[in-house]
Protein backbone atom coordinates (compact mmCIF):
# COMPACT_ATOMS: atom_id res chain seq x y z
CA UNK A 1 0.00 0.00 0.00
CA UNK A 2 1.21 3.53 -0.69
CA UNK A 3 -0.79 6.39 -1.53
CA UNK A 4 0.37 9.78 -2.91
CA UNK A 5 -1.62 12.90 -1.73
CA UNK A 6 -0.14 15.97 -3.72
CA UNK A 7 -1.59 19.43 -2.18
CA UNK A 8 -0.26 22.40 -4.38
CA UNK A 9 -1.08 25.98 -4.65
CA UNK A 10 -3.84 27.36 -6.93
CA UNK A 11 -0.90 29.97 -8.44
CA UNK A 12 0.71 27.01 -9.91
CA UNK A 13 -0.66 27.22 -13.78
CA UNK A 14 -1.55 23.38 -13.84
CA UNK A 15 -0.66 22.76 -17.58
CA UNK A 16 2.79 23.09 -16.74
CA UNK A 17 2.75 21.43 -13.32
CA UNK A 18 0.74 18.45 -15.71
CA UNK A 19 -0.53 16.24 -12.84
CA UNK A 20 -1.00 13.44 -14.79
CA UNK A 21 2.40 13.04 -15.98
CA UNK A 22 3.80 13.60 -12.55
CA UNK A 23 1.15 10.75 -11.38
CA UNK A 24 2.37 8.25 -13.50
CA UNK A 25 6.32 9.02 -13.39
CA UNK A 26 5.82 8.85 -9.52
CA UNK A 27 3.90 5.30 -9.97
CA UNK A 28 6.57 3.95 -12.23
CA UNK A 29 9.48 5.39 -9.63
CA UNK A 30 7.63 3.60 -6.83
CA UNK A 31 6.91 0.56 -8.74
CA UNK A 32 10.60 0.41 -9.91
CA UNK A 33 11.58 0.22 -6.36
CA UNK A 34 10.89 -3.01 -5.85
CA UNK A 35 9.31 -1.62 -2.29
CA UNK A 36 5.99 -1.27 -3.45
CA UNK A 37 3.55 -2.95 -5.98
CA UNK A 38 2.28 -1.42 -8.34
CA UNK A 39 -1.56 -2.48 -7.72
CA UNK A 40 -1.45 -0.88 -4.30
CA UNK A 41 -0.85 2.43 -5.84
CA UNK A 42 -2.84 5.37 -5.42
CA UNK A 43 -3.00 9.09 -6.11
CA UNK A 44 -4.73 12.53 -5.62
CA UNK A 45 -4.50 15.62 -5.58
CA UNK A 46 -5.96 18.69 -3.90
CA UNK A 47 -5.58 22.23 -5.51
CA UNK A 48 -5.43 25.12 -2.49
CA UNK A 49 -7.15 28.32 -3.25
CA UNK A 50 -6.39 29.66 0.35
CA UNK A 51 -2.80 29.09 1.31
CA UNK A 52 -0.11 31.65 2.80
CA UNK A 53 3.49 30.94 2.67
CA UNK A 54 6.31 32.71 4.19
CA UNK A 55 5.88 36.45 3.73
CA UNK A 56 2.50 36.69 2.23
CA UNK A 57 4.15 36.83 -1.24
CA UNK A 58 1.65 35.79 -3.76
CA UNK A 59 3.76 35.06 -6.68
CA UNK A 60 5.42 31.99 -4.52
CA UNK A 61 3.54 28.42 -4.55
CA UNK A 62 4.18 25.37 -3.27
CA UNK A 63 3.78 21.25 -3.95
CA UNK A 64 3.58 19.02 -1.30
CA UNK A 65 3.68 15.42 -1.45
CA UNK A 66 2.33 13.26 1.16
CA UNK A 67 2.87 9.30 1.06
CA UNK A 68 1.64 7.20 3.45
CA UNK A 69 2.13 3.52 3.32
CA UNK A 70 2.16 0.63 5.05
CA UNK A 71 3.73 -0.87 7.99
CA UNK A 72 6.64 -3.34 7.32
CA UNK A 73 9.60 -1.66 5.61
CA UNK A 74 13.10 -0.71 7.08
CA UNK A 75 13.80 3.15 7.98
CA UNK A 76 16.90 1.96 5.07
CA UNK A 77 14.68 0.80 2.63
CA UNK A 78 12.23 3.95 3.26
CA UNK A 79 14.81 6.53 3.12
CA UNK A 80 16.15 5.49 -0.05
CA UNK A 81 12.65 4.75 -2.27
CA UNK A 82 11.89 8.11 -0.37
CA UNK A 83 15.14 9.92 -1.63
CA UNK A 84 14.40 8.42 -5.49
CA UNK A 85 11.19 9.64 -5.27
CA UNK A 86 11.62 13.11 -4.39
CA UNK A 87 14.14 13.31 -6.84
CA UNK A 88 11.42 12.35 -9.13
CA UNK A 89 9.06 14.96 -8.47
CA UNK A 90 11.56 17.49 -8.11
CA UNK A 91 12.99 16.45 -11.84
CA UNK A 92 9.16 16.90 -12.78
CA UNK A 93 8.73 20.16 -11.39
CA UNK A 94 12.05 22.17 -12.69
CA UNK A 95 10.31 23.60 -14.93
CA UNK A 96 8.13 25.61 -12.24
CA UNK A 97 11.19 26.10 -10.54
CA UNK A 98 12.63 27.45 -13.35
CA UNK A 99 9.96 29.93 -13.26
CA UNK A 100 8.36 30.98 -9.95
CA UNK A 101 9.88 30.97 -6.75
CA UNK A 102 8.36 27.29 -4.93
CA UNK A 103 8.99 25.25 -1.83
CA UNK A 104 8.70 21.25 -2.74
CA UNK A 105 8.69 19.33 0.04
CA UNK A 106 7.83 15.26 0.49
CA UNK A 107 6.86 12.94 3.38
CA UNK A 108 6.52 9.55 3.99
CA UNK A 109 4.70 8.24 6.71
CA UNK A 110 4.65 4.67 7.83
CA UNK A 111 0.91 3.87 9.07
CA UNK A 112 1.21 2.09 12.27
CA UNK A 113 -0.95 -0.94 12.61
CA UNK A 114 -4.15 -0.25 11.75
CA UNK A 115 -7.96 -1.40 10.39
CA UNK A 116 -8.28 -1.44 7.36
CA UNK A 117 -10.45 -2.75 4.49
CA UNK A 118 -9.67 -2.69 0.67
CA UNK A 119 -11.80 -4.04 -2.16
CA UNK A 120 -10.53 -3.69 -5.95
CA UNK A 121 -12.37 -5.26 -8.96
CA UNK A 122 -9.06 -5.13 -11.32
Amino acid sequence: MAHFVYEYSANIPEAVLDLPSLMARMHQCAGNTGVFPISGLRSRAVRCHDFYLADGDKAKGFVHLSMKVGSGRSLDTRRQSGQLLFDTLVAHLQPLLNSMPLAVSFEMRELDEHVKFNHKSY
